[in-house]
């Protein structure tokens, strides 16, 4: 099964190019609006995990060098697989002091739940500062060493005894799951958990017996011999872990990306949108982020605008399919 997410791989230079060539929005324009209070930055994942610990950084980002006029305050609202953000940035339509940084469920949890009357070609696209990468991962405590030894394991104990850990299901690690035990031929215990944070812990802890966190994720227990990567879903290695194959090197094409973006609510101001565009713009430029992309396994994808729309439109179609596939939806 193979779902693709078109990564930048143009170099830096070229990408700050883009971010001018897709703004259309003038200096002038982005001075014509400032905050007026704190800015909720709303992330739609639990405390711990890959996107709260980015949104984090990208906040300490914007202290240090006094990007913006006003502080950025995160709020988690991770329930229901980012149900509740969705919903609380949907219902502030207009409002310019709420952001919301996103990962694919995003796009995942408004296609397994209808109801929530979201639809995310409305909110106002701010910019996507990159896309993060998933592994599969053990325990350094056991003796699996590479795929096809982790492949025999979970045959050999079958879907009862084998518990996979991730986020909530149907959302991002369900998916990449899901795309291993089709590709592979077995099946496990999916256990869902509010944040890959979380999930990594449980690893750690052994109350689970492999994942598929973002490198950020496990970052802490690797460097600390405590946690093994056996493969990445990248078309190619990535710098951070040079001597971890991909799944393309073992002979499958497995490749799935998680953006890594920021919107705001339907409806806010042409120039209220340019301020954010300029301050992330800052963000992504910035000695911080640009080595935080290096040392996390991120990889570079400064969009914005109506380019930025159309990605989420297309990323939300390949999405259905593969929910589609799943049997989540119809």
């Amino acid at each position: 099964m193979r779902l693709i997410t078109k990564a930048a791989t143009v170099g830096f230079a070229s990408l700050l190019a883009l971010s001018v060539s897709a703004t259309s929005f003038s200096s002038d324009a982005a001075a014509a609006w400032k905050p007026q209070k704190p800015v909720e930055f709303v992330i739609m994942a639990g405390k711990g995990g890959g996107a709260d610990r980015l949104a984090r950084f990208i906040q300490g980002i914007i202290k240090k060098h006094g990007f913006a006029s006003l502080p950025f305050v995160p709020i988690n609202k991770g329930g229901g697989s980012g149900a509740e953000a969705l919903r609380y940035v949907r219902d502030k339509a207009g409002d310019p002091h709420v952001i919301m940084a996103t990962l694919n469920s995003y796009y995942t949890t408004p296609l397994r739940n209808p109801g929530l009357g979201v639809d995310i070609s409305k909110f106002t696209p701010i910019a996507r500062m990159a896309e993060d990468t998933f592994q599969l991962w053990v325990s350094s405590d056991t003796k699996i060493m590479n795929v096809e030894q982790y492949v025999a394991a979970v045959k050999k104990a079958g879907m009862a005894n084998w518990k996979m850990g991730g986020t909530g299901k149907g959302a991002e690690d369900s998916l990449v799951t899901a795309m291993l035990e089709k590709t592979y031929g077995f099946q496990v215990t999916y256990i869902p958990f509010k944040g890959g944070g979380t999930v990594a812990k449980q690893l750690i802890g052994k109350h689970i017996n492999s994942t598929v966190n973002n490198p950020s994720e496990q970052m802490g227990f690797f460097q600390a011999g405590k946690s093994r990567p056996l493969a990445t879903f990248t078309p190619n290695r990535l710098k951070v872990f040079p001597n971890v194959p991909t799944f393309r090197e073992l002979g499958h094409d497995l490749v799935y990306f998680m953006q890594r973006s920021v919107v705001a609510p339907p409806g806010i101001s042409k120039d209220a949108q340019a301020y954010y565009v300029g301050v992330f713009e800052k963000v992504y430029q910035s000695k911080e982020w640009q080595t935080y992309l290096t040392k996390k396994g991120l990889l570079p994808g400064w969009l914005t605008g109506d380019k930025l729309t159309s990605y989420f439109v297309k990323e939300r179609e390949a999405h259905r399919k593969l929910l589609a596939s799943m049997g989540e939806i119809k």
